[in-house]
């Protein structure tokens, strides 16, 4: 098919994901900008699979922490959705709950908001008040106002986060243990440890269930439901815990 046809930049942006979650960034960043290249050459700059590519590759630039560069390319992106799609496509909604994720991680919080409650929006027109799309970004605007301290308005929108995913994914899914583990940090972040500990084991079981005891990912769970049960001077289920993580831990050095 030769070098600039549309399938490569396919493959390209497949291998660059695979890279991406490996840590290797470096040999991620040439393969999303020769796809964004391609797709630019054979559709023009104003396609939505040109603001996917434009997408990808700003996610990259957040897991380095280059906000500065990440923030144009997201903004692209949803210029090219607004104008292809139309301004309630739930790709625009996804563009903006990208771009408010970022300006969060930099402390915009003012920013924030707007992008939230319009991405909330989209996605309730389109799909209904009862989906996951709609949990997801509700449970974004929980954290947010958990970081500017409305715990009253976070934590009736963590509950109703966990309630969407719990009716349309099922009590076992993945993103219900997601949802579980963030409304857990936030009582334990008020030192509600008695509440906070159920939680932490439902997630916990969900996500052994779903990825395996000794994946990587439940770590920061495993730390948190430990800080937990010092706190309630449980020492020594917290110490097995501990010791659980860090041989975790082991495994990826």
């Amino acid at each position: 098919m030769g070098r600039e046809d549309p399938d490569v930049a396919t493959t390209l942006v497949n291998l660059a994901e695979l890279y991406k979650v490996q840590g290797k960034h470096a040999q991620a960043e040439p393969l999303y900008r020769r796809a964004v290249g391609i797709l630019e050459n054979a559709f023009g700059p104003e396609h939505p699979n040109l603001a996917t590519a434009l997408n990808n590759l700003a996610s990259l630039y957040v897991k380095q922490k280059k906000y500065s560069i990440a923030e144009p390319l997201y903004q692209r992106a949803l210029t090219i959705r607004e104008k292809a799609l139309g301004p309630d496509h739930p790709e625009v909604g996804m563009s903006l709950n990208n771009l408010a994720d970022l300006y969060r991680l930099q402390g915009k919080y003012a920013e924030v908001e707007p992008l939230y409650r319009r991405a909330l929006a989209i996605y309730e027109k389109s799909f209904g008040k009862e989906h996951p799309l709609v949990g997801a970004t509700i449970g974004n605007l929980a954290y947010l106002y958990d970081t500017q301290k409305n715990y009253p308005v976070a934590e009736q929108l963590y509950q109703q986060a966990i309630a969407i995913d719990e009716k349309v994914l099922g009590p076992e899914h993945f993103d219900v243990a997601v949802d579980l583990a963030n409304l857990a940090s936030f009582y334990r972040d008020q030192y509600k440890y008695e509440r906070a500990e159920p939680l932490y084991q439902r997630a916990l079981a969900i996500f052994e269930s779903a990825l395996g005891p000794e994946d990587p990912r439940i770590v920061a769970v495993l730390d948190e439901y430990a800080m937990v049960l010092r706190a309630r001077t449980r020492h020594a289920a917290a110490k097995k815990i501990e010791e659980r993580a860090e041989a975790i831990r082991r495994k990826l050095q």
